[in-house]
């Protein structure tokens, strides 16, 4: 006999922040004007928010305009994927203990160039998703 499993698994506060610590990799979604921007950015997680590096920019300027920001990371295998995303405040760090709190995440770019800017987003929602992949359901099977 076999569990069917739900395809679509809301994760905890917890098991959102270990998917986060376990990717590289995530998207920084921003708002200029009536113009939403995207960007890929490398991070790291430090004392649960979002910690990157930038250069300037029209990724600094928009999260120095606008600091509610978006940020989005994802990953998958053969079988399943997840998706956490974060709803809060982006900040341009400029105080001295700020950056130095910032230099002991080791964060390096992974282009070669300057990345003098740390920019650190603080958490107001972190929402999390599982999802298991699998074939379509047949129609009406699935109450979703």
């Amino acid at each position: 006999m076999t569990v069917e499993q739900d395809p679509i698994v809301v994760l905890s506060d917890h098991e959102s922040w270990d998917r986060l610590k376990s990717a590289a990799l995530g998207r920084l979604v921003t708002q200029i004007g009536d113009q939403l921007e995207i960007f890929p950015v490398n991070f790291v997680t430090q004392n649960h928010t979002v910690l990157f590096r930038t250069a300037e920019g029209t990724k600094l300027f928009s999260t120095v305009m606008n600091e509610k920001v978006l940020f989005e990371v994802d990953d998958h295998t053969v079988s399943e994927g997840w998706s956490v995303i974060i709803r809060g405040t982006a900040r341009v760090l400029t105080a001295a203990d700020d950056i130095h709190e910032a230099e002991r995440a080791q964060l390096l770019p992974w282009v070669a160039t300057e990345k003098l800017r740390f920019v650190r987003i603080t958490p107001s929602e972190v929402s999390g998703r599982r999802f298991v992949f699998g074939p379509e359901p047949d129609r009406g099977s699935y109450p979703g």
